[in-house]
């Protein structure tokens, strides 16, 4: 973890040295090992260093070649780094030392635009290009480092967290309202917005050049379906997964400092601390140990995982470290969101702060967290419609089959959810689900109703661009669900207000399941593995054999993290029904905010779409 911001005029103006300091001094949290800039005429780039490896120890940015016609800076890491410093010798190229930095700038000498096809790791990237008077600008395949611009047709700002952009005299502090709207719905479509006009994020898995002649962007990587693995019995993948599995946690855990890891005690995050811990006892983990910590929550029924953790803990014959979860002041969150000028967070995010600081204390940079788990290995049914639509009649029939074994009757109702409903269109299948919340006693919460007309149309014009989008992202005939949840909105924005959280405690969080390999394996591997009857996680649970406590193997509920967010609203009842609603009547019709307040302190709803509404327009209210 660390930052990047630069400044590149392409009218030939000189930059002011002190706007490049604004921008990194605004940064300096990433940057505790230093920050360093590189100024030529109309060019400027900054660095905030973070070393987190053995080798960023040799690392030295913004980085130039001999002649500085290439200048580099980057946030990141290569996880491929030995097979990429191979193949790089092999291509002739002269490596100054062994640091991630050096690769990459080699590597866009060797190949140009292709390079971060080279390159596995979590990255953003700058790399100027004197002679070609053109800025290369990348992100990693699955967006986990963060990467925003601005362009005004003549200068190319970038940094790593907007407020640093924002610190330029001519870039405008106007508000993006359609992002209000997504948060307030708690409905997200766009990928590359910002809060602010003219700020934008560059899509993860893209590269951008920017050159006098004006911008181009494109996607430069996807998972591929048709792309089949080594294996041709159900244990191939097994011991295909487990082999993968291991060596990406091995990747993600290259530390000069002790690695600290989550360990919640659910299934994700115990099986990468227990792979590390399997690692470093053959001593084959790069770092010199790992810590496990663990939110303590005990009195919280629907939170308290330490039975799991401890668990964990005594079967590998290690402690876990039990950290109080952090909880803060209404007032902080509206610092926060003054300060960085983004979305101040959800509490249930902010409760694992202490874990960062305490890790931070004992010496750790590097945490390594499960999330991803969910999104790559639980499998979904979603076949049973594809099949049923491209007429793939066998595959459907092995799959309810396999779920009949397993579930008997029940399948008959899988087959119709998942593979007749999907296929209806999207009026009737709003109709039925009406219905069956009805004949559940369950009350459906309109998610536009809380705003104002014109948000609501802005709401709608990005669902309708959303899907229209979405659907050219990746041609794929199968794994729908796996394609929303690579290009899901959401999900990329939660991992930046992560890495913000994190950077802010001086430490980079790696996620090992969120890694283009192990999503390539979801999308080759046969749906029936890790989906079987009720059973989620299928292959993960059978690869993980022998690692874990089968209390831990076994183990289908999950914590629930609720009581956070729902101990707030009741804080901020007043202010939301009163200040909150009356100034922000363009959003919101005044008298609906009070609805909505009523329905979040429904059991049902504590934590749903009327308790994520009203943190929205909390957090949006505090950026203003």
């Amino acid at each position: 973890m660390s930052g990047i911001a630069g400044i590149i005029r392409f009218d030939g103006a000189a930059i002011e040295t002190e706007l490049l300091a604004a921008m990194t001094d605004a940064m300096a949290h990433r940057g505790p090992d230093g920050i360093a800039h590189w100024r030529r005429g109309s060019v400027a780039l900054g660095q905030c260093m973070l070393r987190t490896t053995p080798e960023s120890l040799q690392e030295n940015q913004p980085l130039c070649n001999e002649d500085e016609s290439l200048v580099l800076v980057m946030d990141g890491r290569v996880d491929n780094w030995q097979e990429l410093r191979r193949e790089l010798l092999g291509h002739g190229a002269v490596l100054r030392d062994r640091s991630d930095a050096e690769l990459v700038l080699r590597a866009y000498q060797a190949w140009g635009r292709e390079c971060v096809t080279h390159i596995d790791g979590d990255f953003a990237l700058v790399i100027w290009d004197a002679r070609r008077r053109r800025a290369f600008c990348a992100r990693d395949r699955l967006g986990n480092k963060p990467f925003t611009y601005h362009w005004d047709g003549r200068t190319l700002a970038f940094a790593s967290e907007l407020h640093a952009i924002l610190v330029l005299p001519w870039v405008a502090q106007e508000l993006n309202q359609g992002m209000v709207a997504e948060f307030i719905t708690a409905e997200w479509y766009s990928r590359d917005e910002t809060f602010w006009n003219g700020i934008l994020r560059l899509v993860a898995a893209h590269r951008l050049q920017a050159g006098a002649g004006g911008l181009h962007l494109d996607c430069y990587w996807q998972p591929d379906p048709s792309i089949t693995l080594p294996c041709r019995q159900d244990e191939d993948y097994v011991a295909y997964y487990r082999e993968l599995f291991a060596d990406t946690v091995r990747r993600k855990s290259r530390s000069h400092q002790p690695v600290a890891c989550e360990v919640s005690g659910g299934l994700d995050s115990s099986a990468i601390f227990a792979m590390a811990e399997h690692l470093r006892r053959r001593q084959q983990l790069p770092a010199p140990a790992i810590n496990g910590y663990v939110l303590d929550f005990e009195g919280d029924p629907q939170a308290d995982e330490l039975a799991y953790s401890r668990a964990v803990g005594d079967y590998l014959g290690v402690t876990i470290e039990e950290i109080p979860p952090t909880r803060k002041p209404l007032s902080w969150y509206r610092e926060w969101a003054g300060k960085y000028r983004e979305f101040p967070g959800y509490p249930n995010g902010v409760m694992q702060w202490g874990i960062r600081i305490e890790a931070r204390k004992r010496g750790s940079r590097v945490l390594l967290a499960g999330v991803g788990g969910d999104e790559w290995l639980c499998g979904n049914r979603s076949l049973y419609a594809e099949g049923l639509a491209s007429g793939q009649w066998g595959d459907v029939y092995r799959a309810w089959r396999s779920d009949f074994a397993a579930a008997g009757l029940h399948s008959f109702w899988w087959l119709g959810r998942f593979g007749l409903l999907p296929l209806l269109p999207d009026s009737l299948q709003a109709i039925l689900r009406h219905v069956a919340a009805r004949a559940r006693g369950r009350q459906r919460v309109d998610r536009h109703a809380c705003l104002t007309p014109a948000m609501r149309s802005l709401i709608a014009e990005r669902r309708e661009a959303y899907r229209r989008g979405s659907t050219e992202i990746l041609a794929a005939k199968r794994h729908r669900e796996d394609l929303a949840t690579l290009v899901d909105p959401y999900s990329v924005l939660a991992r930046e207000l992560t890495d913000r959280r994190s950077a802010s405690a001086g430490i980079e969080q790696r996620a090992p399941f969120i890694d283009a390999r192990m999503i390539q394996f979801a999308f080759s591997a046969p749906e029936r593995l890790r989906l079987q009857g009720t059973l989620s996680k299928a292959l993960h649970r059978k690869a993980l054999r022998g690692l874990l406590p089968e209390l831990v193997l076994q183990r289908t509920s999950k914590a629930e993290f609720s009581t956070p967010i729902a101990s707030h609203l009741r804080e901020m009842e007043d202010e939301l029904t009163q200040r909150i609603a009356s100034q922000r009547a363009d959003w919101v019709p005044t008298l609906v905010v009070g609805e909505i307040f009523a329905a979040s302190a429904s059991a049902d709803h504590r934590a749903g779409t009327p308790a994520r509404t009203l943190w929205g327009l909390f957090g949006c209210d505090a950026l203003c």
